[in-house]
């Protein structure tokens, strides 16, 4: 089913392609970079990319301010947005069925409780949200990852509480309910299952999104601390030095743009039918 899918929709097969590209780039660099990606060498300090007149062996894609090998970088910087990209989104998915579920099975006064504590949070800018919190906590990989996993529940639980509303209704379901199933048992076995394909698209595109906001926030200077690397803080440190090594900003920053396409694209192509 999932290869008649592919073969129907050619941006889904994109999509996995550059997933499956960088995933593969972030695994290698546990092992290996070029370079030691933290290593600074003031007397190489922005050597540009291969091509251009300077360049040196060893540094493909030149280097940034305090020498360090921006290939490396990148590699190692993969890592970190898919880190971030995949354990925000378990965060918030799990908190988001949770929720949504109750609300949607149970409704009356647990329903009402639950809307409207994402009504509050729909209030609020997450971005802004997120900064409040970072200024609050600091600043860390880990930090990160909670805030925006806290940030983004609200988007499953609206989807999970709308669909769960919909399969309750079911036959299957009001027949289980009739032989006296108990609810948990029915969430478990009826209404989860029937739930997921919705849940999974939204999950694979705030992956994109949270990997983006993760940059936005290092790019501020309130995300992840310089000690580890991302492409958002190395796009930030970039933008010091745009006028006399534009690769130190553009690097990164097609990272960033090559995995938020791919993922968007993996999500466009799970929700077509």
């Amino acid at each position: 089913m999932f290869s008649k899918q592919i073969r129907k929709s050619p941006a889904l097969l994109i999509g996995i392609l550059i997933v499956v590209l960088v995933a593969t780039v972030a695994l290698v660099s546990m092992v290996w970079t070029p370079q030691p990606p933290q290593q600074q060498e003031l007397s190489r300090s922005l050597l540009p990319p291969f091509w251009m007149p300077g360049a040196q062996p060893g540094f493909a894609l030149g280097t940034d301010l305090n020498g360090r090998d921006l290939l490396s970088r990148i590699m190692t910087g993969a890592r970190s947005a898919l880190f971030v990209g995949i354990t925000s989104v378990f965060i918030g998915g799990s908190i988001g069925l949770v929720l949504g579920l109750l609300a949607g099975y149970f409704g009356g006064w647990v329903e009402s409780v639950i809307m409207r504590l994402v009504d509050i949070q729909l209030s609020l800018p997450g971005v802004l949200l997120a900064i409040a919190i970072l200024a609050a906590i600091g600043k860390g990989l880990g930090n990160v990852v909670l805030v925006l996993g806290l940030v983004s529940w609200v988007q499953y639980a609206r989807v999970v509480r709308g669909s769960t509303l919909a399969v309750r209704q079911r036959e299957f379901v009001q027949g289980a309910q009739a032989i006296g199933a108990g609810h948990w048992d029915i969430i478990r076995r009826h209404i989860v299952p029937n739930i997921m394909p919705p849940l999974l698209v939204v999950a694979t595109v705030n992956v994109s999104s949270n990997i983006l906001a993760e940059a936005a926030l290092s790019y501020l200077g309130v995300g992840v601390s310089l000690s580890t690397v991302t492409w958002g803080g190395m796009l930030n440190e970039g933008r010091a030095v745009y006028e006399l090594a534009w690769w130190n900003a553009v690097w990164p920053g097609l990272a960033i743009v090559l995995i938020v396409f791919g993922i968007n694209l993996l999500g466009d192509g799970l929700s077509e039918d």
